[in-house]
């Protein structure tokens, strides 16, 4: 397994990503916790909201019943998403935030998280406020570190000026989704791929230290389902296969590995509940695909370059 340093913490490249454990056999959500802990993974990623709270609910069941140390492993959960009868919004206020954290960890059961993420940019935040926050939960031992999901280089910016420190940019990265690479492949010409979607996060990311975190890995578009083995994608999958057979893996490993190889040290969050399919996707950290591999990856997804 690879890793990473966060603040003082040593976390996996590759995240076991809880969205979907809620409604699942206990049992199973156990077999999925043991086999990415005998691959050497030791982080888990959840939000607040991840099956109305019922996520960090069976997780913190689950570890207990495996009883696993709490200093071996790190926990990551997510803030500021609401939802009522009137629809849903975004609330990053100093009391939403406070309260969320407190929820968190009675569903969790525990007494601290390790890293705690504002889910989505609220354009109503106020950075001194979230500053407040942040300083609060550190200062009462409940969270560790602090992060941010789906923001831009701007929007990370506006918060470390009004003292917030982030340590972790959650973004959608993916041979299906690559956004995050296309911009700075494209500098100046008039091409598509030159508009900023993803908002400078990757080379603001990289410039400041903070970690990059790659949400649905092997989705494309926005979540409209996994490219690998799907037959719109024939020549990446035929791409993804050959790799498979070089390096005697899944080709879903494959595509992992070409999120971990980029120079960023991002980590990938994984979004399957089936501890078999888990336990493949982590040989995705032993892979080190060539440059030559990783080009030609992406230029299977139909993508050119300059």
């Amino acid at each position: 397994m690879k890793y990473c340093n966060i603040g003082e913490m040593n976390l996996s490249r590759i995240m076991v990503g809880c969205m979907r454990i809620g409604d699942k056999p206990l049992p199973q959500t156990e077999s999925l916790i043991v086999e990415a802990v005998r691959a050497g993974v030791n982080a888990f990623d959840l939000a607040d909201i991840y099956g109305g709270g019922d996520s960090e609910k069976v997780f913190g069941v689950a570890v207990k019943d495996l009883g696993l140390t709490r200093e071996d492993y790190f926990v990551q959960t997510k803030c500021g998403i609401r939802r009522s009868d009137a629809g849903k919004w975004y609330d990053f206020s100093k009391e939403h935030i406070l309260n969320s954290v407190d929820g968190s960890l009675q569903r969790l059961k525990m007494e601290y998280i390790d890293i705690l993420l504002l889910h989505r940019p609220d354009t109503l935040m106020e950075g001194e406020e979230i500053a407040e926050a942040f300083a609060r939960l550190k200062e009462s031992g409940k969270v560790r570190a602090f992060g941010v999901s789906n923001f831009s280089a701007a929007q990370m910016r506006m918060l470390r000026s009004c003292g917030v420190k982030i340590a972790v940019d959650q973004m959608q990265f993916s041979l299906g989704h690559t956004a995050l690479v296309d911009v700075g492949l494209n500098v100046n010409t008039g091409k598509d791929e030159a508009t900023t979607r993803a908002g400078d996060a990757l080379e603001y990311c990289r410039e400041k230290g903070i970690t990059l975190q790659a949400w649905s890995p092997l989705q494309w578009g926005w979540f409209e389902g996994v490219f690998v083995g799907d037959e719109r994608f024939p020549a990446l999958n035929e791409k993804l296969n050959t790799l498979a057979e070089k390096y005697d893996c899944t080709p879903a490993a494959i595509a992992l590995a070409w999120i971990l190889r980029h120079p960023a040290k991002m980590q990938a969050v994984t979004g399957t509940t089936s501890p078999e399919r888990m336990q493949s996707l982590c040989k995705a950290a032993d892979i080190d695909l060539t440059r030559e591999e990783w080009y030609s990856l992406y230029l299977a997804t139909g993508k050119t370059l300059p």
